[in-house]
């Protein structure tokens, strides 16, 4: 147990960064900034924003989860208030230990090679997994804006197996009846999403800088499409939408929250870009806080906007603001809304995308990958063995997955990573009191405490099929460090030696 446990010393993270093994750094503080706002405006604001609001039905019509209505504004407070916290204590262990491997590096540092396991495999379901919702959210608006120029996709060619079999939609049900047969089995695929995914992935393998100029254009693009969005949308509020407010009370909050929650995973994806930042002890700080800060007022205005163009029950759609207006009757502004939408959800992709090879980079690091995963290559200096290795995996699976039942389990995935953070923070403090510290959280003992306690309340919220899901997912994720990870791992080789 004493094994399991040992931590990897904060000084030797911070060796292993630089020189040839390290990666390039070449972002600021505004390209982080503009990271968490490419991360965290994206797949929420404009698709699960809708199920959040109006709540979501089973393939029978049974309710799932309440929505939270008007009352959706709160949800976002609820949320900005947890990743807040949560923020804090990335920001503190992200000054520190500025290192690719995020919250798994911390992990490695404040609470063992166990726990670091346990949240490297868990981080693979806030990125890769993540990145599943977000290319089929960004295939169903690309479809909207196809048919804005009068194209039609025939739907077998843009509605994943997945997709067809969870929905309470008796069209798209239909599909797996109607679709083309192959070998007595439906082709029902999602061309657009697997598409995106490798058009990412390409761009990605051109390097970290580039990468970042990317987002940076689509950011812009996004932010001009939601301020056409809501200048257009002010104009048609009808207060009696806004009643009854909350229509299931709290409830409908508290699971609104957890389902929105997707939304503000971003943030998290900034501390991955530590190892590329010229100075991660003052711009990292910025970048999460920062970035935090802006999304979450950007939720609240979007959020009472799009409630109050439309009945909060006609919501409950892929494409909840193009629909909103398309109701409203502003058809031609929703497809330039179409249009950033895409471009949005791109930016989410790219940068999930960027943040996923990174953490199989630092885990490959430290020998509990194989160690292929961690090199890097000669020119664009990223890891570009996992960045394409991660592209084909998430293309593969949004070609037939569901964005619904992803967006569950990318929630706890993240949910419980948040919480491990915060924990680690107090165990740092109380292990090491007198390390410097660039960032500090303040109140650490409450703030950390809230931090650990919110993300607990948040996870209660989702329905237990996550919960099960989840189970599954960290059993498989022990078997491969029992069978792999630990015999291969180099802390435990160095620990080894230095008793011999």
């Amino acid at each position: 147990m004493s094994q399991l446990l040992q931590r990897k010393p904060i000084a030797e993270l911070i060796g292993e960064t630089g020189g040839a093994q390290g990666l390039k750094r070449s972002l600021g503080a505004g390209d982080l900034i503009m990271l968490a706002i490419g991360a965290v405006i994206g797949a929420g604001i404009f698709g699960a924003i809708g199920t959040a609001a109006a709540g979501q039905l089973g393939p029978n019509g049974e309710a799932i989860r309440q929505g939270a209505g008007p009352a959706l504004v709160f949800s976002f407070l609820l949320l900005g208030a947890a990743c807040a916290l949560a923020g804090l204590c990335y920001a503190e262990l992200a000054a520190m230990i500025p290192q690719a491997g995020s919250a798994y590096a911390y992990s490695y540092a404040t609470l063992g090679e166990l726990v670091a396991w346990i949240i490297g495999w868990d981080l693979i379901l806030e990125y890769a997994v993540g990145n599943v919702a977000v290319a089929i959210s960004w295939g169903d608006y690309f479809n909207t804006l196809l048919r804005g120029f009068g194209v039609s996709v025939p739907e077998w060619l843009t509605t994943g197996y997945r997709t067809a079999l969870l929905s309470a939609d008796p069209k798209i049900h239909g599909l797996i009846a109607s679709a083309p047969h192959v070998a007595g089995l439906p082709l029902l695929i999602h061309v657009p999403a697997f598409s995106i995914v490798m058009l990412i992935t390409w761009l990605l393998l051109r390097g970290a800088r580039e990468s970042a100029t990317a987002n940076n254009i689509m950011v812009i693009i996004k932010l001009i499409a939601l301020s056409i969005f809501v200048a257009v949308g002010a104009t048609h509020l009808h207060p009696e939408n806004f009643r009854p407010f909350a229509p299931k009370g709290f409830t409908g909050i508290h699971q609104g929250a957890a389902i929105v929650f997707f939304a503000y995973i971003g943030f998290d994806a900034i501390s991955t870009a530590a190892e590329e930042t010229k100075n991660p002890q003052r711009d990292l700080p910025i970048g999460i806080l920062g970035g935090l800060a802006i999304c979450t007022v950007i939720y609240i205005i979007v959020g009472a906007v799009l409630t109050g163009m439309v009945p909060y029950k006609e919501l409950a759609v892929a494409d909840p603001l193009a629909r909103a207006l398309e109701l409203a009757g502003f058809q031609a502004v929703g497809w330039v809304v179409a249009l950033g939408a895409a471009v949005s959800m791109s930016a989410v992709l790219l940068v999930f995308q960027y943040g996923q090879p990174r953490i199989f980079f630092a885990m490959a690091r430290d020998g509990l990958l194989p160690k292929w995963a961690a090199k890097i290559h000669p020119r664009t200096r990223i890891p570009s063995t996992t960045t394409l290795l991660t592209g084909v995996f998430v293309a593969l699976w949004a070609l037939i997955g569901d964005a619904a039942e992803t967006y569950d389990l990318t929630n706890i995935g993240t949910l419980f990573a948040f919480m491990l953070v915060s924990v680690g923070v107090l165990v740092l403090r109380y292990k090491e009191p007198d390390r410097p510290r660039p960032f500090k959280v303040p109140f650490v003992w409450p703030v950390c405490g809230l931090s650990a306690a919110g993300c607990l309340f948040i996870m209660y919220g989702l329905p237990g099929t996550a919960w099960e899901r989840f189970g599954v997912w960290l059993v498989i994720g022990l078997v491969l460090y029992f069978t792999y990870g630990f015999t291969h791992s180099k802390l435990r080789a160095g620990v080894q030696r230095a008793h011999t």
